[in-house]
């Protein structure tokens, strides 16, 4: 019975050892196989870097003439912008001078006051154009501006009145002091809500409308 149990001792000793002996085997198997894998990236890393390497030289001109370029165009057109609105704004400054220096000018012989314009503008209303506007405009205007606030004045009370004369006022003294401005510039009365395009494309009809016709008499 000690000799049985001495022999399954031995046996069992020695399975353990051939478990353990594989298990070593399999471990320096596995760790060759991950330093062979780790020496293979380290290569094909060092290559592909190598090739970025010898290819930088002939991309990176042109990269660069690329960005030099679009950087160029940017800053032309950022200049051209920046002429454009120096140019509006040195154009607003020299009309708002010109109209300061009006201001300030005391009117002459045979001129307009444009103070006195503006006020009568603001509170008589369009009626008060007819002191230096165009009579075309101021007097239908007038006649429009005294019918509907004698209408106004019976049908809408005060409170509905009020909020429109505070808007509809000051536009009206804003086109009186023009009206003003613009009897002085040409010493006399002038339209402020002149269409001249339209005018331009009407003769410009009226033009065709005879060469049409006159064809037509010549072929006749």
């Amino acid at each position: 019975m000690a000799d049985d149990d001495r022999a399954l001792r031995e046996r069992l000793a020695a399975l353990e050892a051939e478990v353990k002996a594989d298990a070593d085997t399999q471990r320096a198997r596995k760790a060759a196989a991950l330093a062979k894998l780790r020496d293979q990236r380290v290569t094909e890393t060092a290559g592909g870097a190598l090739v970025v390497r010898n290819r930088a030289p002939a991309d990176e001109p042109v990269r660069r003439r690329a960005r030099g370029s679009a950087t160029i165009d940017d800053d032309d057109r950022g200049r051209g912008v920046e002429l454009e609105d120096l140019g509006g704004a040195l154009e607003l400054a020299s009309k708002a001078n010109r109209v300061k220096q009006e201001l300030a000018r005391r009117p002459g012989k045979g001129e307009k006051n444009w103070m006195i314009s503006g006020v009568a503008s603001l509170v008589l209303g369009p009626v008060g154009w007819l002191y230096a506007g165009s009579l075309r405009e101021a007097a239908p205007a007038t006649a429009a501006w005294l019918l509907l606030a004698g209408i106004a004045s019976k049908l809408l009370p005060t409170f509905l009145i009020m909020p429109v004369l505070m808007v509809v006022m000051p536009l009206s003294a804003i086109a009186g002091v023009v009206y003003a401005l613009q009897y002085n510039r040409a010493g006399k009365r002038q339209r402020l809500f002149d269409d001249k395009d339209g005018k331009k494309a009407k003769a410009k009809a009226l033009a065709g409308v005879s060469v049409r016709a006159r064809d037509k008499l010549r072929d006749s």
